[in-house]
């Protein structure tokens, strides 16, 4: 087996750049995944696991191979590479190297009656992360990132996922190309959004739906709210008009999912 102890290995500065740079991660179509669940995650969600690296004070050749399979590559680590290319402290002593999916819209797969997230320009990893673990908790269809600031292979999206980057179906697009393909569809589209809007939980959500957000600073844009079957609002009593767009995600997904019997 393969062992590297040096952080100078120029492997292992391949895989720093993994961590630290988009560029990298688009060019070489791979990315980083620490930990146990994470990767689990990520094999049952169908993403190919090229390397495994792993600390043997903390996690086994044993244990790796019931997570995998024994056709991926193992590479031992020193202590030092660990902790130069670990995020968290607190993880099981491994990293994988996965290739990363193509999140085409024309890649999603949905049901005959989908409901499905979209988010505007989210530009907060955490955001992002917390989303997606909604989604995951709703089981939604698909959730659909428009207009991306972030890539999404980026380890603090990964990591605030806790996986949930793995376990949801996950497109990027332009506002107008998801626009395009939800009315191809014919599903009903609304927007969470301050203008010409009706309260929440007045709408119908039974049919094929997708829900909008957009960020907490500059809302959606116009292309949406224009295009949108009906804007929607989450009614406030405090002093200010907005929320985190994870808590007003939650609310609408959870509504839709209660009129759906669920």
């Amino acid at each position: 087996m393969k062992q590297i102890s040096s952080v100078q290995n120029p492997f292992i500065k391949s895989l720093v750049l993994l961590q630290e740079k988009a560029k990298a991660r688009k060019q070489t179509e791979t990315f980083l995944i620490e930990g146990q669940r994470e990767i689990t995650l990520a094999i049952k969600g169908g993403y190919t696991i090229e390397t495994i690296l792993f600390l043997p004070e903390l996690i086994s050749e044993s244990q790796i191979i019931k997570l995998t399979n024994n056709e991926i590559e193992l590479i031992e680590i020193s202590k030092e590479v660990y902790q130069k290319l670990a995020y968290r402290d607190t993880t099981e002593g491994i990293l994988a190297i996965a290739k990363t999916k193509s999140l085409q819209l024309s890649d999603l797969k949905l049901s005959e009656n989908p409901l499905i997230l979209i988010a505007e320009a989210p530009e907060k990893p955490g955001n992002i992360g917390a989303l997606l673990r909604t989604a995951d908790a709703a089981h939604l269809d698909a959730v659909i990132i428009a207009n991306p600031k972030s890539d999404l292979y980026n380890p603090n999206i990964v990591r605030s996922s806790v996986g949930c980057l793995f376990t949801n179906q996950i497109a990027t697009g332009t506002t107008s190309e998801i626009i395009a393909f939800l009315k191809e569809r014919k599903i009903n589209i609304y927007c969470a959004t301050l203008q010409n809007s009706t309260s929440y939980h007045t709408q119908d959500y039974t049919t094929p739906t997708a829900l909008v957000v957009g960020t907490e600073a500059t809302g959606l844009t116009e292309e949406w709210r224009d295009e949108a079957t009906q804007n929607i609002i989450i009614p406030m009593q405090g002093e200010i008009d907005s929320m985190n767009v994870s808590v007003a995600a939650a609310i609408l997904i959870f509504e839709a999912k209660r009129q759906r019997g669920f």
